[in-house]
């Protein structure tokens, strides 16, 4: 073989490697029963009586699992050594099939009221050899001393003249469960993206809203579906014909981010980037989010409020707490104020020593009642052997309720 030649072997060996590999297959059989019942009423069973062993009444077929099936009662027995000791009580399988594996319940049915019924069944309990197998057509199963009749006529189960049975038949079928095997992926909702457009294209756009000498399009009827409080103004309002409204109490970038969420359910990409929580106090309440929180508020879109309320609770600090604390009171966003209520409470030393907390005492007294029931319910954790360290003893040397001494930010 010269320099540079590639045997066939090589070759072949090359191609093999590089061959992709095939995704493993798999499959799941499912075996379980189909279920069904009948309720067999048998009526004059004085008269029924006599009619000889291995005579019996028999019920109307009933269908269950595909196959259809009879009730077999023998009111002198089956077997002819009882001597019509007991009576007898058979399922059968009353369709052409061969080999149909069933589980199955005779139940005698108590008629006194107590619910003392006389269940055999094969099911809710442990099958050594697997369920019963029916050969053929009229194969049953049953018992030839289902019960002893002396017995039986003297007892609730028979009441005037009649007995009720119960059977119910579990046909087991084996079956490729293809929904677990084979999945369809549904994509993400994108009516959002579908609203959106017409908010951007403004395209059948019936009314405007003029906000400080901006103008936005927008549609009656999305407004009025996703807030009541423009359903009320667009609908009943002094003049439902309007085709502009001015809006007085909102900046032009807020009401952009208002009809954002009303049309796509997101918030918008300013109002997505939360200032860090070294803002100034003054600083907080001027953030596009405060302000929306504000208008979400304003115009009762409760799941808005929710969203400003989180993007809110992760800019909270020892500075920004009370003010954050003051915006939840005043636009009623309770579950930000309970997490500003709590941190407030555990860093209680560093808090009391902020800026914000001299707000607080200025502007929201009634905040400052809430706060001594909140360290309150600290002092009970504390007490009752919780990790957290007493909310009064971080008076003393300004930590925290875990011990760490907690520095305002600047």
């Amino acid at each position: 073989m010269t320099n540079g030649a590639t045997s066939p072997l090589t070759a072949a060996t090359l191609e093999v490697e590089h061959s992709p590999l095939l995704s493993p297959t798999s499959s799941q059989s499912v075996t379980e029963t189909v279920n069904g019942s009948h309720r067999f009423v048998i009526q004059g069973y004085s008269l029924a009586k006599g009619m000889g062993i291995g005579k019996h009444i028999v019920s109307d077929n009933f269908t269950v699992g595909g196959y259809r099936w009879a009730i077999y009662f023998y009111p002198d027995g089956k077997n002819p050594e009882d001597s019509s000791t007991y009576v007898s009580v058979f399922i059968a399988l009353a369709s052409e099939g061969t080999d149909v594996r069933a589980l199955f319940e005779l139940t005698l049915m108590d008629q006194s009221g107590k619910g003392k019924h006389k269940v055999h069944s094969h099911f809710d309990r442990s099958l050594e050899s697997g369920p019963y197998t029916l050969k053929y057509r009229g194969s049953m199963w049953g018992y030839k001393r289902f019960f002893r009749r002396a017995l039986l006529e003297t007892s609730d189960y028979l009441k005037d003249d009649c007995l009720i049975i119960n059977c119910t038949v579990g046909v087991v079928v084996s079956a490729i469960d293809c929904s677990r095997l084979h999945s369809i992926q549904v994509p993400e909702s994108d009516i959002g993206a579908h609203f959106g457009m017409l908010l951007e294209n403004m395209e059948g756009s019936d009314i405007t809203f003029d906000v400080a000498g901006e103008k936005f399009h927008s549609h009656k009827l999305v407004l009025a579906a996703r807030s009541p409080v423009f359903r009320s103004e667009i609908f009943y309002g002094v003049d439902e014909q309007k085709k502009e409204m001015v809006i007085t109490d909102l900046e032009p970038r807020v009401f952009k981010a208002l009809l954002h969420f009303i049309y796509r359910d997101t918030l918008s990409e300013d109002a997505e980037s939360v200032e860090s929580s070294s803002a100034s106090l003054s600083s907080v309440s001027e953030t596009l989010i405060a302000k929306l929180l504000a208008a979400a508020d304003r115009y009762c879109l409760e799941r808005l409020k929710l969203m400003c309320e989180s993007r809110l609770c992760k800019n909270i600090s020892v500075n920004s707490v009370a003010k954050i604390l003051a915006l939840a009171d005043e636009y009623h966003a309770t579950e930000l104020k309970a997490v500003c209520l709590r941190f407030a409470a555990e860093n209680l030393a560093a808090v009391m020593r902020s800026d914000g907390f001299e707000y607080l005492k200025d502007n929201c007294p009634s905040l400052q009642s809430e706060l001594l029931k909140t360290i309150a319910g600290c002092e009970e954790d504390y007490s009752s052997g919780g990790k957290s360290r007493s909310v009064w003893a971080q008076l003393s040397d300004g930590t925290d309720t875990n011990g760490r001494r907690v520095r305002q930010r600047t």
